[in-house]
């Protein structure tokens, strides 16, 4: 019992050890931003609610890093974020019924506020389709 108790005290002091030093890598890192996000449908300007925003750092080449954060918004298409590092910043938009949202956003204010536009999807070109009148119009033109 008394060497069960030893073991759990010493996970807890190496655990301790493990937060504070992450924290001071969190501080040496630099300068931290709040982020608001602000997602409405392009055509009414009307807010859209639980869309999935991923936020995803990026390497200095412009690749994708690992880690990932998620946030939903709310009934107003608002959710925010504080603690992310100054540097370039991947957004996605994922919402049912509308386009895929993304695009990189340089993080460089204490404060930000990011408003997402979201389109409706668009038709989808199928080869099955008569298109008849468009190759006709390409014939048409001088070579």
């Amino acid at each position: 019992m008394k060497r069960n108790v030893s073991m759990v005290m010493a996970v807890a002091i190496v655990l301790g050890f493990g937060v504070v030093g992450l924290a001071r890598a969190q501080d040496d890192e630099g300068p931290t931003s709040a982020l608001r996000f602000v997602v409405v449908r392009d055509s009414d300007g009307k807010p859209v609610r639980n869309a999935e925003v991923v936020l995803h750092p990026v390497k200095r080449k412009g690749k994708q890093a690992k880690g990932e954060m998620e946030l939903k918004t709310d009934a107003e298409g608002r959710t925010s974020i504080d603690g992310i590092p100054y540097g370039p910043l991947r957004v996605q938009v994922l919402a049912p019924h509308f386009q895929t949202f993304g695009e990189d956003y340089e993080i460089n204010k204490a404060e930000m506020e990011i408003t997402v536009k979201l389109k409706r999807p668009g038709g989808q070109y199928s080869v099955y389709e008569n298109h008849g009148d468009e190759k006709k119009a390409d014939d048409k033109k001088p070579q």
